[in-house]
């Protein structure tokens, strides 16, 4: 990889006292791009809040290729970049190898678990806001016949497969969820066109709300949804916006938080692991003036009875990622 001298740029002015010595903090995104209007967009989102709320300046860096990822770390830490904050389950390997050779480095990994004594990671219960929208899915469809569409078949997109399908069978046992993932590698999370082929065929078995968790791909899904007249359900970032009245809801990780908490502690950052689920308000559903229309108040109080019931541990949301299957298979 050629690093050149616009890799490691600030993206804000600094603002801070004059003779002051502080680590810049840096933001590396995942395969898919800064403004994929999801995932990583997310995370900018937060930097971004960091900046203009402090006058402080960070460094970022997006992914182009696997290959990249050992020597973009490495770089980073090696300009004193401190905390290091990376997008993706896909840096975890790599942190983990590097972490101990960067000891007085902090690093952060969103949607990884890295055991070292100088990282931060961070999950999300995607399981449990996708149960939510489950339940948004079972009382809009007419056919009762509901769709997901996955980005790269992997246990984490599973975990939100299968929140939506435990919340939407709940509300209606007799329904059918259709399910396709768009590959086997990373590619799979920028192929829009491919998104839109799966939803066509996903309508065509008479899906009329379809889940997209699958990164880029997933903006495929919502124009082809909207384009073909039934509802989507968008992820990660609120994307109701992006054809409103047509997007039934979107299932929001705070990744936007998380970065800019990482942020805002600096060179102070606790390592270990942060869980962010339905009760810390970490994972939801969106609702807002562009899905108002299609949101009835039964469905708001239902959304409402369930996010009571799984914060007090009366509805438990299966997790994936601790057992590989899915009670409602």
């Amino acid at each position: 990889m050629t690093v050149n001298k616009t890799l490691f740029a600030s993206v804000a002015v600094i603002g801070l006292t004059a003779g002051a010595a502080f680590a810049e903090p840096a933001l590396i995104f995942d395969l898919g791009g800064k403004f994929d209007k999801s995932f990583n967009e997310s995370a900018y989102t937060g930097a971004a809040r960091w900046a203009e709320e402090t006058g402080g300046s960070y460094k970022e860096l997006e992914m182009q290729s696997e290959a990249q990822r050992e020597q973009a770390l490495r770089r980073l830490a090696q300009s004193g970049a401190n905390p290091i904050v990376m997008t993706g389950f896909a840096f975890a390997e790599v942190l983990n190898k590097i972490a101990p050779d960067y000891a007085d480095t902090k690093f952060v990994i969103i949607d990884g678990v890295v055991e070292q004594p100088n990282v931060q990671s961070n999950i999300f219960n995607e399981g449990e806001g996708s149960y939510l929208a489950g339940i948004m899915a079972a009382q809009a469809s007419e056919s009762g016949t509901v769709g997901f569409i996955g980005g790269m078949d992997i246990p984490l997109i599973h975990k939100f497969e299968c929140g939506y399908r435990q919340g939407f069978l709940a509300a209606n046992p007799e329904g059918e969820v259709i399910i396709n993932y768009t590959g086997t590698t990373p590619a799979a999370w920028n192929d829009p066109v491919k998104g839109g082929e799966l939803t066509r065929a996903q309508i065509s078995q008479g899906a009329d709300v379809i889940y997209a968790a699958a990164g880029g791909t997933g903006i495929g899904v919502l124009q082809t949804a909207a384009d073909e007249g039934v509802l989507s359900i968008g992820v990660d970032s609120n994307q109701n916006h992006l054809h409103p009245g047509k997007v039934l809801t979107s299932v929001v990780k705070n990744v936007d938080v998380a970065v800019f908490d990482a942020f805002t502690a600096g060179e102070a950052v606790e390592p270990g692991l942060k869980v962010w689920d339905v009760a810390s308000g970490g994972v939801d559903v969106a609702m807002d003036d562009n899905n108002a229309a299609l949101v009835s108040e039964e469905m708001k109080a239902a959304v409402d009875d369930a996010r009571a019931k799984i914060t007090s541990g009366e509805i438990e949301v299966h997790d994936y990622m601790t057992d590989n299957s899915c009670p409602v298979d």
